[in-house]
């Protein structure tokens, strides 16, 4: 990291930010109680666009899967920022001392659903956009906003944005949280489904059934004991393979089950293939019971909340890119420059990077507010502060890129 940045633009963006603070985070709290579960975005869609509109984007819509995108600017190099703005549901709503959507805040810490996953990074996305553009930063740039749904199904909305609706960007910077560090990578997964076949018949004469739930043991087991045998990324650290949901078919409970299937949640380091992963789980597979127990990679099909239908396979290739990357070392040096450190790191979960990067070969970092540890709990959490300070962050990036390719 060698670039200087000049002092008085730092001094600038730190003052208009510090003016805008309490629009910020006015802005924050209101889309946090717009619930939006599971890719039900459309009202907070609505909301989000409507800031746009009012902080004079050049461009504000909704592509037809349902997301929305603002643009600012007509340049040549495509930067992009990308937050999903859907949650996961509130799970036991007993388990929450709050309303998990309108939250609480305690010592400068904001509680709520979404609070940190990932609807933190929005405001200073778009609030910092804004202020590049009024700060004469976006030279050559074209910079847009995506608000996307992810829960359900991670890449999917920026797969159907640049293989349908044809915005494909140079750079893209993630939302989800990084503790306000930089991230360069992450472990990809696939998603499997084993299911194994029986015949039902009575309990009461169950030596004549034949129990497919039996069969499917020494298939958890084999699970079991794989997970800490796989392999290890220097980087991405080691793979990993889990039985997330067990489920059975059977006339009644006074039936012996004839069909059993397991859902496996399998994570890929580099080195790790998706063929691999399904024949490693097949190989679990006792041979007396070859014919009767198959596994397979899942599909995503569900419409979103348009009716948009985009089919996928449920595989999502691991990601990184090099430290050396100049989107990498741009975003380091606004870190470094901004609040006096930098790190580089990697998520332990999965983001839009699985397409992004993974897919599409297209540069990418994360950077946001917030800590993925607290992700999908009735903790989810973010500090008010870095929502804040992350403006700052977004507003500078793009005359750090733009000094680069000079």
């Amino acid at each position: 990291m060698t670039a200087v940045v000049d002092s008085a633009l730092v001094e600038s963006i730190r003052t208009n930010v510090a003016e805008r603070r309490d629009a910020i985070l006015n802005f924050f709290r209101e889309i946090v109680a717009i619930p939006s579960v599971m890719g039900q975005i459309g009202d907070v869609g609505v909301r989000v666009a409507d800031e746009m509109k009012r902080l004079g984007f050049d461009e504000v819509r909704f592509d037809r899967m349902g997301n929305v995108l603002g643009r600012i600017g007509n340049g040549p190099r495509v930067l992009l920022y990308d937050s999903h703005i859907d949650t996961v549901d509130v799970g036991d709503a007993s388990a929450w001392q709050w309303d998990p959507f309108q939250g609480k805040i305690e010592d400068g810490i904001f509680y709520a659903r979404g609070a940190g996953d990932e609807k933190q990074s929005t405001p200073g996305m778009i609030y910092g956009m804004a202020l590049a553009r009024d700060l004469g930063l976006l030279e050559g740039f074209t910079l847009y906003y995506f608000g996307n749904m992810e829960e359900d199904c991670d890449g999917i909305a920026p797969n159907v944005l640049v293989e349908v609706e044809g915005v494909r960007p140079d750079f893209v910077v993630i939302g989800e949280p990084t503790m306000m560090q930089i991230y360069r990578g992450h472990k990809g997964r696939v998603e499997l489904k084993v299911v194994a076949k029986g015949r039902s018949i009575h309990a009461a004469s169950n030596q004549l059934g034949d129990n497919a739930i039996y069969k499917m043991l020494p298939v958890i087991a084999g699970i079991r004991d794989l997970n800490d045998q796989l392999h290890i990324d220097p980087f991405l650290g080691q793979g990993r393979i889990t039985v997330s949901k067990i489920e059975c078919q059977t006339p009644s409970l006074n039936a012996v089950p004839d069909e059993c299937t397991i859902y496996i949640d399998r994570r890929l380091t580099f080195g790790e293939s998706k063929e691999q992963a399904v024949e490693q789980v097949q190989a679990l597979i006792p041979p007396e019971h070859a014919d009767a127990i198959h596994v397979e990679i899942l599909h995503y099909d569900t419409p979103s909340y348009t009716g948009y239908q985009y089919p996928v396979e449920k595989y999502f290739p691991a990601w990184a890119i090099p430290e050396d990357h100049p989107l990498v070392q741009a975003g380091l040096i606004a870190s470094e420059t901004l609040w006096g450190e930098a790190r580089a790191g990697k998520w332990d979960f999965s983001t839009n990077g699985i397409y992004w990067n993974g897919k599409a070969g297209i540069p990418s970092i994360g950077f946001a507010p917030g800590d993925e540890r607290t992700a999908h709990g009735n903790l989810d959490q973010v500090p008010l502060e870095d929502v804040v300070r992350a403006t700052e962050f977004y507003t500078l990036l793009p005359a750090l890129l733009r000094d680069s390719a000079r």
